[in-house]
């Protein structure tokens, strides 16, 4: 129980890797504020129904407003906040040129000024107290990829958002890493496999050394060790989980 009455709040935790993350933090003891912009009801279920502490919160992390009521909500509820999980992101992908400037609009809004915001209000409350963790979900999209330029300059902004953050705030007791996810099972990514009878999903699997996709828990565990305090001496770190994947 690394993090026994620990406060985190995780965005986008409603279902897929968000949800991974915040049943692992709840299992090792942390309350878990999980926020999504559709409802975070059956996430919280499961988590209360494995013994974990749990709560929902709708909020939509590209508006500023709603992410300050979030913070508020935990530091109210529970006392404190310690961790923040910046996971929420949404991706709209197309070829640069063909690129509607609302999707390039809709994908910066979530995947990088909502991390801006959480990370900011996150930062408010951890400051007064000397002590924090920010863990941003990033992506190896964040090298470039084609057909996700909004997407790849979002997360390549969260990376140095991340590296900021640390840097600012290292004297203060806080630490602030991103995480790199490669392909991870979720519902979204197991629809290839019904893809052309599957041939999108080999397609992938043989791009990743490992020879498999990973799964939420594999980043949950990452999450949760840099939650922690033996990561006390850890930050403005990139780490990829990705099976050899991201290079």
């Amino acid at each position: 129980m690394r993090l026994n009455n620990k406060t985190a709040v995780v965005t986008g935790a409603g279902r897929g890797l968000g949800k991974g993350i915040a049943k692992k933090l709840a299992e090792e003891g942390a309350h878990v504020i999980v926020a999504d912009m559709a409802s975070a009801e059956e996430a919280v279920s499961e988590i209360v129904a494995a013994g974990g502490s749990a709560c929902a919160f709708k909020a939509d992390v590209s508006n500023q407003n709603e992410v300050q009521a979030l913070v508020q909500f935990a530091v109210e509820t529970y006392g404190t906040l310690d961790i923040m999980v910046n996971n929420a992101g949404i991706n709209r992908d197309g070829m640069l040129h063909k690129m509607s400037v609302e999707n390039w609009d809709l994908v910066i809004a979530i995947d990088l000024t909502g991390t801006f915001y959480g990370t900011q209000e996150a930062l408010k409350h951890m400051r007064s107290k000397n002590y924090g963790r920010i863990i941003n979900i990033s992506s190896g999209s964040w090298l470039g990829n084609i057909g996700q330029a909004n997407y790849a300059a979002a997360k390549a902004g969260v990376v140095g958002l991340t590296k900021t953050a640390a840097r600012e705030n290292a004297r203060k007791g806080i630490t602030c890493n991103a995480i790199c996810p490669g392909f991870i099972e979720t519902d979204m990514t197991l629809k290839l496999k019904e893809v052309n009878e599957g041939a999108a999903w080999d397609h992938m699997m043989q791009k990743i050394p490992m020879g498999y996709a990973g799964k939420p828990s594999d980043v949950g565990n990452l999450v949760a060790f840099l939650a922690s305090d033996e990561a006390s001496y850890i930050t403005s770190e990139v780490i990829n989980v990705g099976g050899g994947m991201i290079v």
